[in-house]
């Protein structure tokens, strides 16, 4: 069963899959391989591959959906869970990950990207279509064979609602673009810059909420992937291994994190205010330390990062 339903309180939507209880849940090493729906041949996943798009086997959104399991009314909203969900597995290699790809296949993974958000964004439903990759077995990933996810959501999710609104305010008082004042800020005082090429710009934000928390601007000012010329395609994948590749070095194991990209809706309005980036959360505070979401950014929605921004890119500077 899959529906929409609408918090009338905080006035956003949250989706109800309860069939995603019977997808696979985290298998053993030595068992991994050969009990990955991802390895096994079936139909809809070749052997071997070197990159692949596919349906998602447990969507929480669907290009038909079901109709909703319960009735809702004017206070309680209720609407089919109406979009898209896809997996995209960077490799038919189980153990590899994302960081360990050449710079090439990161470029075609951007251009997957590129592609896909413009097929689910020309759907009529289709108002965000958002591209992530959870990473690790502490960020709760229960199929470790590497991979990313894209949604095609019915409706804009909150935080980039809220990104939408500050932006266009910013804009609407100050005459230019808060994301653009953003990477001037970071260039002129620089301690917080992890790497640059000519069209990116790696940092840890001054605000940042997470420890290695990694943002990856466009120094040209880029709606969405959709505007992305073939050459900005290769330096985003440039940036990414450098910043994929510190993250491994740091306490030298696989690090885990969520990546997820924020750009504009798909549902023909005028975004012009907006910015494409990218946006890494990694939950390691030390090699053996975890950053939980306790009461204060569960509860309040207030983050409490007890790590300085400018030292831990320090140490991601370092980390080669």
């Amino acid at each position: 069963m899959s529906e929409l339903r609408f918090n009338p309180i905080l006035r956003e939507w949250v989706i109800t899959a309860t069939h995603r209880q019977e997808r696979p849940l985290l298998v053993s090493e030595e068992d991994s391989k050969k009990s990955c729906p991802f390895c096994v041949p079936a139909e809809e996943v070749p052997e071997p591959y070197s990159m692949v798009c596919l349906p998602n086997r447990f969507p929480s959104l669907h290009l038909q959906p079901p109709q909703p399991g319960i009735k809702g009314d004017d206070f309680y909203k209720v609407l089919p869970a109406q979009g898209a969900a896809e997996v995209v597995l960077y490799s038919s290699d189980h153990k590899t990950t994302l960081s360990q790809q050449s710079v090439r296949k990161i470029t075609s993974l951007i251009s997957l990207w590129q592609e896909r958000y413009r097929v689910l964004g020309r759907k009529k439903f289709v108002r965000y279509v958002f591209i992530f990759e959870n990473k690790g077995e502490v960020i709760g990933v229960t199929m470790p064979h590497p991979h990313g996810q894209i949604y095609a959501f019915p409706f804009i999710p909150p935080v980039i609602e809220r990104e939408l609104s500050s932006s266009e305010s910013y804009l609407k008082e100050e005459g230019r673009c808060i994301h653009c004042e953003v990477i001037k800020k970071e260039k002129e005082e620089g301690r917080r810059i992890i790497s640059e090429n000519k069209d990116f710009l790696a940092f840890i934000p001054f605000y940042a909420r997470w420890p290695y928390e990694v943002h990856i601007y466009p120094q040209r000012h880029i709606l969405s992937l959709s505007e992305f010329e073939e050459e900005e395609k290769g330096s985003l994948a440039e940036i990414l291994k450098v910043v994929l590749s510190r993250y491994d070095h740091l306490f030298n194991f696989s690090f885990p994190y969520v990546m997820v990209i924020h750009q504009s809706p798909t549902d023909e309005k005028d975004y012009s205010y907006y910015h494409f980036h990218l946006e890494f959360y990694p939950p390691h505070r030390s090699a053996q330390k975890i950053k939980y979401l306790a009461g204060s950014e569960s509860g309040a929605g207030t983050f409490i990062n007890d790590t300085s921004a400018e030292e831990k890119a320090k140490e991601l500077r370092s980390a080669i």
